[in-house]
């Protein structure tokens, strides 16, 4: 478990190299600011992130994270999540071409590896119906 009451930030910047069948541009980026509190049990985190497809600042995009996670021992947290489309920054998509998935996760943290597993469900009609989400970390 955490203390209470400590905020935290950080950013961190993503480079890809695409294929064709993954997206359309050879090379896109993106920006993630983190912002978030540990308070008590709980975890609440958002992440204003945007999508650089290197097109000039106009083409920026906004795909924001939410995260809230409550920690039931110190192996394991359950966390709701949503990940969003806005679109360009300079024009948001309409509401019916936003997408807008809600997850439910949970992570499992051993001393070999960490484990984040979830199901999510579009809330749009623009969104993937279901995602199955696995990250597997290590630190090193």
């Amino acid at each position: 478990m955490r203390p209470n009451g400590i905020f935290f930030y950080g950013v961190n910047f993503e480079f890809s190299f695409n294929t064709a069948h993954w997206d359309e541009r050879p090379y896109t980026s993106e920006i993630r600011p983190i912002v978030g509190a540990h308070v008590g049990r709980f975890d609440f985190l958002f992440n204003p992130i945007v999508d650089n497809s290197w097109n000039g600042f106009s083409n920026l995009e906004f795909v924001p994270e939410t995260r809230v996670a409550m920690a039931v021992s110190e192996k394991y947290k359950l966390a709701l999540e949503e990940y969003d489309d806005f679109g360009r920054v300079s024009h948001f998509l309409p509401a019916s071409k936003q997408t807008h998935q809600l997850f439910g996760v949970i992570d499992v943290n051993t001393k070999w590896i960490s484990v984040e597993a979830g199901v999510g469900r579009g809330l749009t009609g623009a969104s993937d119906h279901w995602v199955l989400k696995l990250i597997l970390s290590k630190d090193l």
